[in-house]
């Protein structure tokens, strides 16, 4: 069987900082290659001696700027998108299709060609979901295919800093992710 490419979309969010050891470090040790990707807000979050040790741990650039259009791809095709952790404002943009940075184009040009599922962990909080738009920008996304992992299971909602574990539920987020890519079985979303 050969190696699964995961092409990891990071944003601004709580849990940014701990990518590498919580995410990436796993999922490589699951047997994922991992092609990182970084939104500009992400990438001012993680020094360059993070970005480094992604790379050194990776093999491959960790992206937060587009490539010239005369220059290769750095990350091979990838088999699975995870969105992790994903700001409302990711998810909003994604819904609407707004590609304005590198990491959005990459994961909005996936839902659109549907090459490859997209799986999205929002790490957001109760207000949030009360934004008049949130629920409409949910059912785009899920009627676009994309795998929300959301809810009590992965993250109960909270008001604005109050959140009680403000851990990612990194494992979850990775099973979810195979279950999905790997064996085929469905997520509850």
């Amino acid at each position: 069987m050969s190696v699964l490419t995961l092409g990891l979309i990071v944003s601004a969010a709580g849990g940014a900082e701990e990518v590498r050891s919580k995410l990436v470090e796993p999922a490589l040790a699951r047997g994922w290659r991992v092609a990182v990707t970084l939104t500009p807000t992400a990438a001012t979050w993680l020094d360059d001696w993070e970005r480094r040790k992604i790379e050194q741990l990776t093999g491959l650039p960790c992206r937060a700027a587009p490539r010239k259009p005369t220059e290769k791809s750095p990350h091979p095709p990838i088999d699975c998108y995870l969105v992790c952790p994903a700001s409302a404002n990711t998810v909003a943009k994604m819904a609407l299709g707004l590609a304005d940075n590198q990491a959005l184009t990459t994961v909005c040009e996936a839902i659109g060609a549907q090459s490859a599922p997209v799986v999205v962990f929002p790490r957001i909080n109760a207000a949030h979901t009360r934004q008049p738009a949130w629920n409409s920008h949910v059912e785009a996304l899920r009627g676009s295919g994309v795998h929300l992992l959301m809810g009590d299971d992965y993250w109960p909602l909270h008001e604005p800093r109050s959140a009680p574990d403000k851990d990612v539920p990194w494992t979850r987020v990775l099973d979810g992710v195979d279950g999905i890519a790997k064996s085929g079985s469905p997520v509850r979303d």
